[in-house]
């Protein structure tokens, strides 16, 4: 393996820095928790599409830079290097554009991408239902077909992004008559229809990261759907290797951490070595984040010849969650009392976004699909166990 890169790269490395430290806010951004913030974040997101940096990989045509994907992770590093804004429409960008690259029609391509990498329209995801968590075959929201309308009616619970987004994407079943993974379309749904209505969900910091949408027979013109008419599920699956395998946790996210973690047991050795273990831990760490960047550069260069994401990437969604936890757990104990502390109180002292890390690492062996279930498919689809 070359782990060199090419004089190409490098320069496009460059040019990523150069217009990062030119561009990203002096000042941090609010949460995109809060309606502030959240508008604040669009901004970012239409600042970034006007350097044709809103998603490298896309084509030129539709705004982006046409990257592979060694490129983008290159973009990414420096990204997160450089500490600009979190990216308040990933689930659009880093998941459904690729999905759509894969699926959609000409049509939609050109309907949706362009004011997607804007941050002109911000999605949401619509896959989660009071009954149907990780289990996604258990969905029961249902689509019928009437003409060119689709009438949609159920509940998605935990939609992230839906409190101020303006789309959302999802799987209803098309066939009443259908079971588990069959009889699943892929939908997408404007948020301002008739018959939505939006319920925040508060997260453990108070604000609402996540909603309920409630769907009272709302109209939804038929090409909105993506893919065939029951073959909702293939659709989702690609979007979801997407998600646990490669585009919505970069290695770099995890590698600044571990950079930040190093920095913050630096600023506190004296306390921080009364625990041998923590030293060892945030080591650990370290190692961890770069083994996830060169894993993830393996598997950019297999994609690049034209490979595919199977299996691996529940144990990727495994590996990169635990690692986020066992991060921030020992940020909290190298801070001790200190790490109780939340981002505004004045003796914080810049150590609180370590509280918002850690509370928000909590959720990562549950989102994109409980950890539980990625062993189950590991298991079953890896290494050939037996369902039972």
């Amino acid at each position: 393996m070359d782990l060199n890169f090419t004089e190409e790269q490098n320069a496009f490395r460059e040019e990523v820095r150069s217009w990062l430290a030119a561009n990203v806010p002096a000042q941090p951004l609010t949460t995109f928790d809060t309606a502030e913030g959240f508008a604040q974040h669009r901004e970012w997101e239409a600042k970034l599409n006007e350097g044709r940096w809103g998603m490298v990989t896309w084509p030129e045509e539709l705004g982006g830079r046409s990257c592979d994907l060694i490129e983008w992770l290159i973009f990414e590093e420096e990204y997160y290097k450089a500490r600009a804004p979190l990216r308040v429409n990933q689930n659009g960008i880093f998941l459904l554009g690729p999905t759509l690259m894969e699926y959609g029609t000409e049509e939609q391509k050109a309907r949706i991408l362009p004011k997607m990498a804007t941050g002109e329209e911000v999605w949401a995801q619509g896959w989660s239902e009071p009954n149907a968590g990780s289990d996604m075959a258990a969905i029961r929201s249902t689509a019928r077909l009437e003409g060119d309308k689709y009438i949609i009616n159920g509940q998605k619970t935990w939609s992230t992004r839906a409190v101020w987004a303006d789309w959302c994407f999802g799987m209803f079943r098309t066939d009443p008559d259908s079971e588990r993974h069959r009889g699943l379309t892929f939908i997408l749904v404007p948020l301002d229809s008739p018959g939505i209505t939006v319920r925040p969900i508060p997260q453990l910091d108070g604000l609402p990261g996540f909603a309920e949408i409630f769907f009272d027979n709302v109209e939804v013109d038929v090409s909105n759907r993506l893919g065939d008419e029951g073959a909702g599920w293939s659709v989702a699956m690609a979007t979801a290797g997407f998600e646990r395998g490669l585009m919505l946790r970069s290695p770099a996210r995890f590698q600044e951490t571990a950079r930040r973690l190093v920095e913050l047991y630096k600023e506190n050795r004296a306390s921080a070595d009364r625990d041998p273990s923590v030293k060892g831990a945030v080591l650990r760490a370290y190692m961890d984040a770069e083994s996830y960047c060169l894993t993830t550069y393996q598997t950019a260069c297999r994609l690049n010849k034209g490979g595919k994401i199977g299996a691996e990437s529940s144990t990727n969604k495994i590996f990169w969650s635990e690692l986020d936890q066992n991060m921030h757990a020992t940020a909290m104990s190298i801070l001790g009392a200190r790490a109780e502390l939340l981002p505004h109180a004045p003796d914080a002292q810049g150590v609180g976004t370590w509280l918002d890390g850690w509370l928000f690492s909590q959720s990562g062996p549950i989102y994109a699909g409980t950890n539980e279930v990625q062993r189950n498919i590991i298991a079953e689809r890896m290494l050939g166990m037996p369902r039972k």
